[in-house]
């Protein structure tokens, strides 16, 4: 072997039963045109497609019936002719057994063709048309997970691909649908591959194949004998197969833990993937079936044929002479990787390389596991070179920073670990288990992170939106500062010193940086953030500053004009009470108060006796203020208060179904009020009558208010009531007109508009279709809701639209 021909080994590796022998005797055949084909929109890994078709639509074969719906998507397409007869959940291949989004086709028998496009002449064709055609025949990997091959080609700017690597190797037992399409298409495969080759212009092309596959070798060798791609041949070992291991085969170069191939410069596709690309460039023709080998002990006719996406693997089985009765577990892929089907309902999809079909002698179940007695033998089978027995134990005990330390996820499910173990633990089970908790956790962090992110930038607009108001409150009190100096023209009053608008605007000032540092301080004991630490800081050196301005302005500003003694302090000490007062309601009104919250209350009331004491003792000391009529305050208090009474009298009437506290308060509101209006009336009936005022002024006062309630009682009214009404509001505005002429003013310019009023049943209507929508707009953000709610909810708010479109007033 030269230098150029050099393979590596890899570690581990075992070496099960083979089997190939079952189903590589016989060619390909071609599986029969299946009456429904089930097609699921999700066969790749990436976003799910999204449907173009329509239930009841007619379809052509290689028709598109769906879109890629992302950059890690693929599209999909029919594999014949007939109508789409349903779009939804269908079974699909999946070991949890659950039902996935899908297309399904009844199919005409007709098998017609789309029109198609072929491209013999690619290599004029520019990358980017290629990718672009790749992409839209839906070809995703056939030989591994299902990774859109379009995303896979798309190159790097940063990095050049020097290794162009073709995955023969098909190292799982049982499975030869590889082995098969190299022995009779192998010119269809280095097509595929020289179209590979011009998209991404490598520096060497290497075919690996195992040296169980002969034929498939000799097939390889011969299509490729007038190009200078190397085929490599080395020994057979499981598993091999995998991407990493076998460009560790091959070029001897190992991809960085948690790295991808494009890392080093290499780029690996399966045979069957180069076919596709070939019949998608050359022949026109979308990805719409594949090669399956169908094998087992069950089957009287194993072998491999090309079948259709989405036919139910019962009818290919039975294509194959399956033998229910000597059926024991159906398995999807090979014996090692594969996973057992939980129904024959489930279709066939790109991923779909095998279907094996065991008898209970064939695979028969592994015994109860045992506990672990750290043999090693795991470590030495893995591929990988990790520590399967650690990793066992730390996902026992969901340790997920020592699984991730110990490079869980470049465990490549081989499976190798747990077919040498002798305490027939299922260690892979455990490690699936484990990365999907870790990938959950993951999720909710990001999810967390983008909440706190989405959270402290609306804090900051909270912020910015706060410091306008202030400015905006600011600007609001200058200009009311300076409209109060401007009308200051009694001549008994000096001017103003220049200093005054200097001290006010300081005192404006250092009150407003005051509020902005307290509702900060506010933001920072709710939410402690290095950004919200930072902008107290900065407030409170604002504060401080505005403070020491305004200290240094009134120390240097003339003594004000002495007013009379113990005026000032009278007003401080009302100030003060009012506010020892608004700080106790607030503290009152909380229903369970801790100890802290008891002690200041307790020293709030205590402040507040003695701010009482010192107002009464300040009022007695002060002398009296001039005399106004007899009655006049005691009259506007009893007004004030009678009104208040009927205002929480109507506010507690509006409860529906009032508790015992509640209609005692309601009793002990009715006899205050009553007792308030007595008073009222009295001091009324004392009261000496009022200046006279110009004549018509009280009947236009009163012919305005007339008008104004006769408006009100036309829009609340019923259609019956509204001729009298109309009426009514007609002679109002005559009296109104009349009114005006005798009052001697100006009669003022009148625009009538009529509004008619709002039926009840139409605001019923209105009000559904309102509560409908919330309801499903409520429904689509809840991650977690069920389908079937949604569409409830869907048919309720349009149903609520039909019978409101419908309704004629």
């Amino acid at each position: 072997m030269s230098a150029q021909e050099k393979i590596w080994d890899i570690p581990g590796g075992i070496h099960p039963a083979e089997r190939k022998e079952l189903s590589n005797r016989t060619p390909i055949q071609q599986a029969p045109l299946p009456k429904r084909l089930v097609l699921p929109l999700g066969q790749h890994i990436g976003a799910v497609a999204e449907p173009c078709v329509v239930v009841g639509q007619r379809v052509r074969k290689g028709e598109k019936i769906a879109e890629a719906n992302g950059f890690v998507s693929a599209p999909l397409h029919a594999p014949t002719s007939g109508t789409v007869s349903f779009i939804g959940p269908q079974p699909y291949p999946h070991a949890s057994g659950m039902l996935a989004p899908a297309v399904v086709i009844d199919s005409d028998g007709l098998d017609e063709w789309v029109d198609l496009t072929p491209h013999g002449d690619y290599r004029h064709m520019a990358s980017a048309e290629l990718l672009a055609l790749i992409r839209e025949s839906g070809i995703s990997g056939l030989g591994g997970a299902g990774f859109p091959t379009a995303v896979k080609l798309t190159a790097r700017p940063t990095q050049k691909i020097h290794t162009l690597i073709i995955n023969g190797t098909e190292c799982e037992p049982y499975i030869t649908a590889d082995d098969l399409l190299m022995r009779e298409r192998a010119g269809e495969l280095v097509s595929g591959i020289d179209i590979l080759v011009q998209l991404i212009q490598p520096d060497q092309v290497l075919i690996g194949i195992e040296d169980n596959k002969p034929e498939a070798i000799a097939a390889v060798r011969s299509a490729c004998s007038e190009r200078s791609y190397q085929v490599r041949v080395f020994p057979t070992k499981y598993p091999s197969g995998g991407e990493k291991q076998l460009i560790q085969i091959l070029t001897g170069v190992e991809v960085p833990s948690g790295g991808l191939p494009a890392d080093i410069g290499i780029l690996c596709q399966n045979v069957g993937t180069c076919t596709a690309i070939h019949d998608a460039v050359v022949l026109g023709k979308p990805l719409i079936s594949r090669i399956t080998t169908l094998t087992g002990e069950a089957l009287a006719r194993p072998g491999n044929v090309e079948a259709l996406l989405g036919t139910p693997v019962g009818e290919l089985l039975e294509f194959a002479g399956l033998d229910t009765s000597k059926l024991n577990r159906l398995i999807m892929g090979g014996p090692m990787m594969g996973f057992t089907l939980p129904s024959l309902e489930v279709p066939l999809i790109k991923t779909s390389n095998c279907l094996l079909a065991s008898t209970a002698v064939e695979l028969p179940p592994p015994p109860p596991a045992m506990p672990c007695i750290r043999c090693g033998e795991c470590a030495e089978a893995c591929p990988a070179s990790l520590l399967p027995q650690q990793l066992h134990f730390f996902a026992l005990g969901q340790e997920h920073e020592q699984l991730k330390a110990h490079n869980l996820f470049d465990c490549i499910e081989c499976g190798a670990c747990a077919y040498v173990c002798p305490s027939s633990i299922p260690l892979v089970q455990y490690y699936r288990a484990a990365k999907a908790e870790i990938r959950e956790l993951e999720q909710k962090q990001l999810k967390a992170e983008h909440s706190k992110q989405r959270f402290e930038q609306r804090q900051e607009r909270l912020r910015r939106a706060e410091e306008q108001k202030e400015a905006e409150r600011k600007a609001r009190a200058e200009k009311a500062a300076r409209a109060k100096a401007a009308q200051a023209e009694a001549p008994a009053v000096a001017a103003a010193a220049p200093a005054d608008d200097a001290l006010k605007k300081l005192k404006i000032e250092a009150s407003m940086a005051q509020v902005a540092l307290k509702k900060a301080e506010k933001q920072l004991a709710a939410h402690d953030t290095p950004e919200l630490q930072t902008q107290v800081a900065e407030l409170r050196a604002a504060a401080e500053a505005a403070q020491k301005a305004l200290a240094d302005a009134q120390a240097a500003a003339p003594a004000p004009a002495p007013k009379p003694a113990g005026d000032e302090a009278l007003k401080k000490a009302k100030i003060d009470a009012a506010m020892l007062k608004a700080q106790l309601r607030k503290l009152e009104k909380i229903e369970n108060p801790d100890d802290d919250q008891q002690a200041e209350l307790a020293r709030l009331r205590q402040q507040l006796e003695a701010a009482e004491k010192a107002l009464a003792d300040l009022e007695k000391q002060a002398p009296a203020p001039a005399a106004k009529p007899a009655g006049d305050e005691a009259l506007k208090k009893a007004k004030i208060d009678a009104a208040m009474l009927k205002a929480q009298l109507r506010k507690l009437e509006k409860i529906e179904t009032p508790d015992d506290e509640q209609q005692a308060e309601l009793a002990r509101l009715r006899q205050q009020l009553e007792a308030a209006e007595k008073v009222l009336a009295d001091l009324e009936s004392q009261t000496p009558a009022p200046a006279a005022k110009p004549a018509g002024d009280d009947a236009l006062k009163k012919a305005k208010v007339e008008l104004a309630m006769k408006r009100a009682e036309l829009k609340k009214a019923d259609e019956a009531d509204l001729q009298p009404l109309r009426d009514a509001l007609a002679a109002a505005e005559q009296a109104l007109h009349a009114a005006e002429a005798a009052s001697g003013k100006p009669a003022p310019e009148l625009v009538r508009t009529e509004r008619p009023g709002m039926d009840e049943k139409f605001k019923a209507l209105k009000t559904e279709v309102a509560f409908a929508r919330a309801d499903l707009r409520k429904l689509e953000r809840d991650e977690s809701a069920a389908g079937e709610a949604l569409e409830q909810a869907r048919t309720r708010l349009a149903e609520a639209e039909r019978k409101l479109a419908e309704y004629q007033p």
